[in-house]
C-alpha cells in the first residue's frame, strides 16, 4: 500500500515546504525582535534607580524623597525596598 511519488511531485512538495519554512522563519524573527511589555527587571535603568535607592535609603532618606528624586512612583520604591530586604536577608 505504498504511494508512489514522482520526481515532479516530490520537487513540488519540497518547494511548498521551503515556502512554508521561509514564512515560519519570518514569524520567528518577529517574535525574537519584539519588545516585551511590562516591567523589565534588572535592566540598566532598573539597576541605576535601585542603586540610587540603596544609597538614599541607607543614608536615611524617606521613600517619598527617593521616589521624587528618581521620578518614579512610591509603589516602585517599595518594590525596590522589598528587593533590598530580600537581598539583605540572603546575605545573612
Amino acid at each position: 500500500m505504498e504511494k508512489s511519488v514522482t520526481l515532479e511531485e516530490a520537487l513540488k512538495r519540497i518547494e511548498e515546504l521551503e515556502k512554508q519554512n521561509a514564512a515560519l522563519q519570518e514569524e520567528l524573527e518577529y517574535y525574537r525582535n519584539r519588545k516585551l511589555s511590562g516591567r523589565q527587571k534588572h535592566n540598566a535603568k532598573w539597576m541605576a534607580i535601585y542603586n540610587d535607592f540603596v544609597i538614599g535609603y541607607e543614608s536615611g532618606m524617606t521613600m517619598v524623597e527617593i521616589a521624587k528624586r528618581n521620578n518614579v512612583s512610591e509603589r516602585t520604591i517599595y518594590r525596590y525596598k522589598a528587593y533590598y530586604d530580600k537581598m539583605k536577608k540572603k546575605e545573612e
